[in-house]
Parts: C-alpha cells; sequence; structure tokens
C-alpha cells in the first residue's frame, strides 16, 4: 500500500505542485511557442507526454543496466540527450505518416521537444532522486501531464485574450509572460496539497 500511496504522491508533486513549466520554469519556449491554440497546444501535449514517459523508461533501464552497473554515471547528461533524440525521431516520423496536419501545425517546435530542456530535466531528476523504473516512470508520465495541463490552459486563456482590449505596450509577448506569472502564481497555491 506504501508503493501506491508513493506513486500518488509522485504524480500530484509532479504534475501540479512542482509543474515543470510553472514552479521549475523549464520547457518555456514550446510553452510559449506553441499555446496560442487549444488544437495545436493539445497535440503538443501528447507528443510531450509520449515522449517524457518513454524517455523516462529507458533512461531508467539505461541508467540502472548500464551506467550505475559499470560505473559510469557521469555519461549519464549524454546518453539521456541522445535517447531523447531517438525518441523525438521517432514521434515526429509517426506523426508525418499518420497526422500530416498536426505534424504541419507544429512545425519546428516538434524537433524543439529535442531541445525541450524539461525532458532532459525529468531524466536527471529520476537519476538523482534514485528512483526505479516504476517510479521513474510514473514521475515521467505526470511531469508531462503537468506540463500538457500547464499548455492547455495557457492556450484556452490566450484564444480569450484575442477579442481583449490589451493596451499596444502589453500586446504580443508582454501579456503572454504576465499571463504565465500568474498561472505560476495560481499553480503556487497546490503547493499546500503535499
Amino acid at each position: 500500500m506504501g508503493d501506491l500511496k508513493d506513486l500518488i504522491l509522485i504524480g500530484l508533486g509532479s504534475a501540479l505542485v512542482s509543474n515543470v513549466v510553472l514552479s521549475q520554469f523549464l520547457g518555456l519556449c514550446p510553452f510559449l511557442g506553441v499555446s496560442k491554440k487549444i488544437k495545436t497546444s493539445a497535440g503538443m501535449g501528447a507528443a510531450v507526454i509520449f515522449v517524457i514517459t518513454l524517455a523516462s523508461f529507458v533512461t531508467s533501464i539505461i541508467y540502472d543496466s548500464l551506467l550505475v552497473r559499470f560505473e559510469m554515471t557521469f555519461l549519464k547528461t549524454i546518453v539521456f540527450i541522445l535517447v531523447i533524440a531517438a525518441l523525438v525521431q521517432l514521434v515526429e516520423m509517426i506523426l508525418k505518416k499518420y497526422m500530416k496536419s498536426l505534424y504541419e501545425a507544429l512545425g519546428v517546435y516538434l524537433p524543439l521537444i529535442t531541445t525541450n530542456c524539461a525532458v532532459l530535466g525529468v531524466a536527471l531528476t529520476n537519476a538523482q532522486k534514485e528512483y526505479n523504473l516504476l517510479y521513474s516512470t510514473v514521475n515521467g508520465f505526470a511531469v508531462a501531464v503537468g506540463f500538457t495541463i500547464a499548455i492547455i490552459i495557457m492556450a484556452g486563456i490566450r484564444e480569450k485574450m484575442e477579442y481583449n482590449d490589451i493596451p499596444k505596450a502589453f500586446q504580443g509577448m508582454p501579456i503572454v509572460l504576465i499571463t504565465a506569472g500568474l498561472m505560476a502564481i495560481a499553480f503556487f497555491g497546490f503547493s499546500g496539497l503535499l
């Protein structure tokens, strides 16, 4: 029963309390760049969920079975980057083949998942906290769900802001950054949960 409780705490903590975008400020490039429409934000969120969850799973296996076993943990960053790059290429090929419209809508932001520091940050956090395979995978999934929640909320707000009268000095990215800051403050309220 303790394992289930720990998994729930990791999940809630990673998705809401320590939200990768709004608390740790990782993954801001796709968060700010793709959050103009809910549809593309949801597609980006789904791609990030797939990549981070799979990356957490694969990097955990590689870290525990190879890097720790052969005392080569100093190579973890390089190995994790290579794994993430390969997974993003896989996602890009799948989207290009089966979901052409989403692939075109995401445009340049899909390859940016490779350099999305949130993906690498999760893999490094899993190694730092010495999570086993299950905990790493759950943490990766929860972080990605938190990213998706944040990007979809931001997209919904940005779609509504198009119809508002915003002062000229705040139009464009300034109001988006202010909105992200207010969202971060709102998500700070979840810190009392755990």
